[in-house]
């Protein structure tokens, strides 16, 4: 009796000390070593989560920075869930003690770079997913410490360039998914270290051609998804992938592929051709293992020049879906119901050109380095960081594809200033005190992408600053001193997709300022002085996606600025001092708007009709740290994932009812606490007593049944259902 006693004694103690370290706001369940801090306020990591956690879900708070060595209190951590957490950059050594870790999702973040050591310390992880972020560049050897990794996730992030063994140290991947990014550059030995991948995703890119020389590397890789890419023709011999079974080259702009395309690729099962520009396929050579071959959507001309395929398809014994687009008479006569006789010839077309295909290769630069620097020829890098240079350099090998000349004193970059090299990618000018990009200082760069500027001293961009690098995307202009945006330079930049003009001085966005950027696709300016956006300032930007415009001095919605941006998807406004939002301030916006930030502005009021238009499509919505005591009608938003309503200081009478049926509903954590009346104040607007006097009020109608009862009855039906008390080894902070 008196052993027994002591172990209960133990254990209730046990359960106090876990329920003590329970941080707020979030729930320890203490049997399963499980904690959640879902859709709360927290800013940093807190510091008392138990120390034998092994699954922590942190999911929709604000950290904005993961710093090194943050979960060093959790070492047991085996699963860690850190989406929507706001996260811009993680520190080197962020992970580090997390050594059992398998599992690590950062979807939907900020992140734009990797480092070498943002991910040092997960030497178990498992699977690693960085979906929907803004990574647009990965320095080789971020994933050197990942030797356990089977599942890397990097879809919908802005990757543009992939350079040489920036997979290097994944020995065991099994799955790459890299699907809607705008890749239309890949190192030839990007894949080399991979031996153990199955299963690529480069789907929803800007691939122009087939990579074949890189994807030679992966002589283990079954399954292949290129579908959804400016593809144009499959030339000979262009895939040698060995163990190849499934290739998905759908929804592409294919006009032509050539007999032995995949003659080096024999294990092919399933060709999917689905959704191009095919009048025909010639016979293939060398797939004596093909199964299906998908050409659904294309237009066949099912003349005499099909019938050697037709014939092929029937003595390969390869099943063929698709249908006859022309002539007229056999138009949706299905493949496979076609005889040779009914195939015949009005004209010939002409075969395509071979000589007017891209070229595919380079020769290898020569293996010179200027004094001082540093270069790769494995990685094709160059880089003379923090030397105290006055001068840009020259004399790079003439295949180096990244230059890194950040924290030089240069001040200015003259014309001409790195002659031949064709092949760069990625040029890093950050922090050299420049103050003047000369006309023509890019001339050469045929083949760049990323620029990086960031934290220079310039205010103003002569017209012809970008001439001869016709193919930058990405142009990060952010801390400097632009007063406005330089206008006239992005009409040498067609291909521009992302601007990042954060943190200047700029004070208004004017007619023209954007001329020429038809392209972009993403729009930076939070952190400048923005008083005023002219109604045609955007028009130039008709495929616009994001647009950040926080942390800026607008008094109101931009609303007539946002007409005929038919593709913006997130619009993040937090930070103005706009204190109303008026009738149909999203309208123009609203077939596609899924991301609106109204956060942290001192809104004092909305208009009844400020949503109109939005409805499903919204999946977040931030309206946390305002000052309006009601919010128009949102039933509308059935697609939502978050929505942020904290420190609102809801006035909890009659008006507000609406609102309480509709939270109520949610499953979600939306954060509503009422400011008044007096009664009320500081309680959840879900729990709230003041709606029971409201007219209308029922026990019986959804979303009104009183709160203490429906508690009472959900922890009885859990009881029954599992025969034993639902707090054991459960503990919630109150917060």
């Amino acid at each position: 009796m008196g052993p027994s006693w002591g172990l209960l004694l133990l254990a209730a103690a046990l359960r106090a000390t876990a329920a003590a370290r329970c941080p707020a706001p979030c729930v320890c369940d203490n049997l399963r070593a499980h904690v959640l801090c879902l859709n709360g306020s927290l800013t940093a990591i807190p510091d008392t989560i138990p120390e034998r956690t092994r699954e922590l879900d942190l999911r929709g708070n604000s950290f904005m920075v993961i710093p090194a060595r943050a979960f060093l209190a959790t070492p047991y951590l085996t699963h860690l869930d850190l989406q929507r957490c706001k996260v811009e950059r993680l520190e080197e050594g962020a992970f580090r003690g997390l050594g059992r870790l398998v599992y690590l999702n950062l979807a939907s973040n900020g992140i734009v770079l990797l480092y070498q050591e943002s991910l040092d310390g997960l030497s178990s992880l498992q699977q690693l997913i960085l979906e929907g972020n803004r990574i647009e560049e990965i320095q080789p050897g971020a994933f050197g410490h990942l030797g356990s990794l089977t599942v890397l996730d990097l879809r919908a992030n802005a990757l543009v360039y992939l350079p040489d063994m920036v997979f290097q140290g994944l020995q065991v991947l099994r799955w790459l998914r890299l699907s809607h990014n705008a890749l239309h550059v890949l190192g030839t030995e990007a894949f080399a270290a991979l031996p153990a991948l199955r299963r690529l995703s480069l789907d929803h890119n800007e691939l122009q051609a087939l990579p074949g020389e890189a994807l030679a590397r992966l002589d283990g890789a079954t399954w292949l998804d290129l579908g959804h890419n400016p593809i144009t023709y499959v030339a000979e011999e262009a895939l040698a992938m060995a163990s190849l079974r499934h290739l998905f080259l759908d929804h592409a702009s294919l006009q032509d592929v050539a007999p032995d395309a995949f003659a080096h690729s024999p294990q092919l099962r399933i060709l999917d051709l689905r959704e191009n520009q095919l009048q025909g396929l010639p016979p293939l050579a060398g797939v004596g293992g093909l199964v299906r071959v998908s050409l659904d959507g294309n237009p066949l001309l099912c003349s005499c020049l099909l019938r050697p395929f037709h014939k092929w398809l029937a003595r390969a014994r390869v099943q063929a879906e698709g249908a006859c687009a022309a002539p007229p008479i056999l138009r949706g006569r299905s493949l496979d119901s076609l005889k040779s006789p009914e195939m015949r010839c009005s004209r010939l077309r002409s075969p395509p050109n071979p000589t007017a295909l891209p070229e595919q290769s380079r020769a290898a630069g020569s293996r010179q380095c200027p004094q001082g620097c540093v270069c790769s020829p494995d990685f094709h890098h160059g880089s003379c960081e923090n030397r105290n240079l006055q001068e840009i350099p020259r004399g790079f090998p003439e295949d180096t594809r990244l230059l890194d000349l950040s924290r030089n004193p240069f001040r200015t970059v003259p014309a001409d200033a790195f002659p031949g090299l064709k092949e760069l990618v990625s040029l890093h000018l950050q922090r050299c005190s420049i103050r003047v990009l000369q006309p023509g200082a890019l001339r050469g760069l045929e083949s760049l992408v990323y620029l990086y500027l960031t934290d220079n001293h310039l205010s103003s961009l002569a017209a012809a600053a970008f001439e001869g690098a016709p193919q930058l995307a990405y142009l990060d202009l952010e801390h400097n001193a632009f007063t406005r945006v330089p206008a006239g330079t992005f009409r040498l930049l067609p291909n521009l997709i992302s601007l990042h003009l954060q943190h200047n001085a700029i004070g208004e966005l004017a007619e023209g300022d954007l001329a020429g950027a038809r392209g972009l696709r993403w729009l930076y300016l939070a952190g400048n002085a923005i008083r005023h956006i002219a109604p045609a300032a955007l028009a130039p930007t008709k495929m616009l996606e994001k647009l950040q415009l926080e942390g800026n001095h607008l008094t109101e919605v931009p609303t007539a600025a946002l007409w005929g941006l038919h593709a913006l998807s997130e619009l993040k406004l937090s930070r103005n001092p706009i204190k109303h939002i008026g009738d149909s301030a999203f309208l123009p916006v609203a077939s596609s708007l899924q991301h609106l930030y109204l956060d942290n502005m001192g809104l004092e009021r909305i208009s009844p009709h400020a949503f109109t238009g939005l409805g499903p499509k919204i999946r977040s919505l931030y309206l946390e740290s305002n000052k309006m005591s009601n919010i128009p009608d949102m039933s509308n938003f059935t697609g939502l994932e978050i929505l942020n309503l904290q420190d609102v200081p809801f006035h909890c009478d009659c008006q507000l009812l609406p609102l309480r049926r509709w939270i109520n509903k949610l499953n979600l954590r939306v954060g509503a606490t009422c400011g008044s009346p007096a009664e009320a104040k500081g309680l959840k607007v879900k729990l709230s007593t003041t709606f029971q006097t409201c007219p209308g009020w029922g026990q019986g109608k959804p979303g009104e049944t009183n709160p203490n009862k429906t508690k009472a009855a959900s922890k009885s039906s859990k009881k029954k259902r599992s025969g034993k008390s639902p707090a054991r080894g459960f503990s919630k902070s109150r917060a």
